[in-house]
């Protein structure tokens, strides 16, 4: 029961970096490596900050901004000095290795006897591990609520339709730089976030910690779109936070099974790349199907 608990709570926090991702992966169609820097770049900055006695919800937001500076970084270095964005973010990811060891001073940094978002009286009271999913779940419920609501409003359907068709945007007198700008500094943003509530249910910060995010946070969307089908941009952002879970059971699974820990990140493509290669192999049977009922008609 703890173990599926804590599947629960940790795919709750995880969900934050699917969301993040969403932002440019799904609605602006590109896949941004930044992520890889920021994710550990908000846990050392959220670290470092409550390690020197600021307030863990003002570490928190603050490891929101730095987080949004690195994702603006990049959204210059792609619209206004025309580098790839592939490129852009390999190379704001490579930098951010080095200012995380700035801001923490070392390579790995506890948060032992520290205060932190999981440490006051009402979590405590709660029952093992029931104090991520609730934490989790309130902060998943916001961030998707105000992704939401921003998704809505009469900029963010601009970023919609930057996203949907560049040429009609540019029509329609909307700045999409400005857009893919705005877009990746709230995903990088939300990553960090996601990286500093992370650092702070395990209890420390490592520079090394963002190997292999964009893969959890590829695999919280895919899983969720091909578990749930059709569905409206809404629910598929609600779909995320679904995935992420479900990925955890999936993981979960996989070490009851005798794997190792040290194999999650292979097992982790191993599992993205099946899940997103699912429509083809749909299509694939549904031609031998629609084929054989052919030949059948025949004979």
């Amino acid at each position: 029961m703890s173990l599926f608990v804590s599947a629960i709570g940790q795919g709750l926090l995880w969900a934050v970096l699917g969301v993040g991702l969403f932002l440019t992966f799904r609605i602006l169609d590109f896949a941004d490596m930044t992520v890889e820097g920021t994710f550990p770049l908000g846990a050392a900055t959220a670290v470092a900050a409550i390690s020197n006695g600021m307030n863990p919800m003002l570490a928190t937001l603050l490891a929101f901004g730095i987080g949004a500076i690195a994702g603006l970084i990049t959204g210059l270095l792609y619209t206004k000095g025309h580098i790839p964005i592939l490129l852009a973010g390999i190379l704001v990811m490579t930098a951010c290795y080095s200012v995380n060891l700035r801001i923490m001073g070392r390579a790995n940094v506890s948060l032992l006897g520290k205060s932190t978002l999981f440490k006051n009286h009402f979590l405590a009271s709660l029952p093992q591990y029931f104090d991520s999913v609730f934490l989790g779940t309130l902060v998943m419920v916001v961030i998707t609520g105000l992704v939401i609501y921003f998704l809505q409003t009469q900029l963010g359907q601009g970023f919609i339709a930057t996203g949907d068709n560049q040429t009609m945007a540019r029509s329609l007198g909307i700045n999409t730089d400005n857009m893919k700008i705005m877009g990746l500094m709230v995903s990088n943003g939300l990553i960090a976030f996601g990286g500093a509530l992370v650092a702070q249910n395990n209890g420390y910060a490592d520079v090394n910690m963002g190997i292999g995010i964009i893969v959890i946070a590829l695999a919280s969307i895919i899983i969720g779109e091909v578990a749930f089908g059709d569905l409206t941009l809404n629910q598929r952002l609600v779909a995320v936070t679904l995935g992420s879970i479900l990925y955890r059971f999936v993981l979960l699974i996989v070490l009851k099974l005798g794997f190792s820990a040290n194999d999650l990140n292979l097992l982790s493509s191993i599992i993205l790349a099946l899940c997103m290669m699912l429509p083809v192999f749909k299509k694939t049977l549904n031609f031998k199907h629609i084929l054989k009922r052919g030949l059948d008609t025949n004979d």
